[in-house]
């Protein structure tokens, strides 16, 4: 099973999941050319990705959604929600008829030789999830854009192998920034984003030794950089109710604008 960041920040975000039988993407909030050239690295055609699936329906997920479902044909799930800000989304243009899947969070479904468990997430859009996926003896997940977490969203992040996690902002730099008010609040609030302290605080609950990698992201470009929300993760793991310590997890800030590397498990 593989996992890449072809890009991940407020500006884009697209992450690919896959295996030699099933290739899928999770949001593709960046152009058709940089989906093809994210998937060209890592040996992949367009038309070999089996489902688009979309956590939510603000553009920084969905940008390149339109053009590059509608070359490809590729199928796209999400929420009921998430459907209807899909639909709502002019700039996407027309999608192909029947390209659109509804799907329930917390309802199991399969896509070739996967398992997608959707799951609720905390975020101001219509209906966002986090997706689990599995294949035979490993999973992983995405859980970005939730201004809060609880048990629940701990549950669906246990036993995991890989994890792309939410460090988006340090709280002190985006205080000071350059944000308006409220803006800010947005942000900090409990539809917001995860701030570099509390993306540690929920990895310190979802540590196990078969936790082989932490993938950082959906970074912010003005709140936040990626030597300071890996410093402040690890320290976070560190100083935790936990076992770990912050340099015992393989731990890596995806990339904004270019594909991270490539996490096999």
């Amino acid at each position: 099973m593989r996992l890449c960041s072809i890009a991940s920040g407020s500006s884009g975000n697209c992450i690919y999941v896959g295996d030699d039988r099933t290739h899928l993407l999770v949001d593709t909030g960046i152009s058709k050319k940089r989906v093809e050239e994210g998937l060209h690295t890592l040996g992949i055609k367009g038309d070999e990705i089996e489902g688009i699936l979309v956590t939510h329906e603000h553009i920084d997920h969905i940008q390149g959604l339109g053009v590059f479902s509608r070359k490809y044909k590729i199928p796209i799930y999400g929420t009921k929600g998430t459907i209807e800000g899909i639909r709502c989304c002019h700039s996407l243009g027309k999608l192909p008829e029947g390209i659109l899947h509804e799907i329930r969070v917390d309802e199991k479904f399969t896509l070739g030789g996967m398992k997608i468990c959707p799951f609720a997430i905390s975020h101001d859009a219509r209906e966002p999830s986090g997706y689990r996926i599995e294949n035979q003896d490993k999973s992983v997940a995405v859980a970005t854009d939730l201004g809060k977490y609880d048990e629940y969203t701990v549950e669906h992040l246990k036993k995991l192998n890989a994890v792309v996690l939410e460090a988006n902002h340090d709280i002190h730099m985006l205080e000071v920034g350059p944000y308006p008010y409220p803006l800010k609040r947005r942000v900090m609030g409990d539809q917001g984003h995860l701030s570099n302290e509390l993306s540690g605080r929920l990895l310190c609950d979802i540590l196990h030794d078969e936790l082989q990698y932490v993938v950082l992201g959906h970074l912010s470009k003005e709140n936040n950089y990626a030597e300071l929300a890996y410093e402040t993760v690890k320290l976070e793991v560190s100083f935790g109710d936990n076992p770990y310590r912050g340099e015992d997890i393989p731990m890596m800030v995806a990339k904004r604008d270019t594909v991270s590397e490539v996490i096999t498990l």
